[in-house]
């Protein structure tokens, strides 16, 4: 459970009252960007006010007439989802610290240089970023911001977010280090088993990851992996 210390005061106003909760700033940006949290252990107090910080709580029947539930996990989701965050200025850059370095491993992970075909490093999708003033809102959703970024990102580096498609051949004795690894990076598109007992397999992953891919192949089969991309 989160310290009041550490918790953010989430506020909805509606027919003319007003709904606060203290809650966990992660979980709040994690309501955000779409995931199903129950927010039952992450209240500082258990407890909906009409104004927290004077301690002021609403009745158990002013909340069921307005949310039609007495659950409070289920009241509080609704207050975070459908009202405003209240931070510190020192909570909100620590939210939008963490919010960035989730933007900036999502385009570093997805994104490549067309020009080259070779993905962008994160130091550098993050110098970028700083010469372009981007703005972070902590409780927007990371999908809804990267194409925004990207927006600002492209008059300063060739970048886009793509796919490509990696044409892999490896003896077979090393086929079970390594099929797990293929198909947790991306989507194995087809296989086939080869006259000489190579296995020869196309995976479809995110362009930023291409180096991760040839580094793991190399270490798992001691640098006997052959690849190639498929234009």
């Amino acid at each position: 459970m989160v310290t009041v210390e550490e918790a953010v005061i989430a506020r909805w106003e509606t027919g003319g009252s007003r709904f606060e909760v203290l809650v966990d700033p992660k979980a709040v940006q994690d309501l955000k960007d779409g995931k199903d949290i129950d927010l039952s252990d992450k209240l500082a107090l258990d407890q909906v006010f009409k104004d927290a910080k004077k301690g002021d709580k609403i009745s158990e029947e002013h909340l069921e007439r307005t949310f039609h539930t007495r659950n409070l996990a289920a009241i509080a989701k609704q207050i975070v989802l459908k009202g405003e965050v209240q931070v510190t200025t020192e909570q909100r850059h620590q939210l939008q610290a963490a919010k960035h370095k989730q933007i900036v491993a999502l385009i570093a992970r997805n994104a490549m240089n067309p020009q080259t075909g070779a993905p962008h490093p994160p130091a550098r999708i993050e110098s970028a970023m700083a010469e372009a003033k981007v703005h972070i809102d902590p409780f927007k959703p990371v999908d809804a911001q990267v194409q925004e970024v990207l927006a600002k990102l492209r008059p300063l580096i060739p970048i886009r977010l793509d796919v490509v498609k990696v044409r892999i051949k490896l003896p077979g004795q090393f086929y079970p280090r390594v099929i797990g690894e293929v198909k947790g990076l991306g989507r194995l598109l087809e296989e086939q088993w080869l006259s000489d007992g190579a296995w020869s397999g196309v995976v479809e992953i995110p362009a930023g990851i291409q180096t991760e891919l040839y580094e793991k192949l190399s270490a798992r089969t001691k640098g006997a992996a052959e690849t190639a991309l498929v234009k």
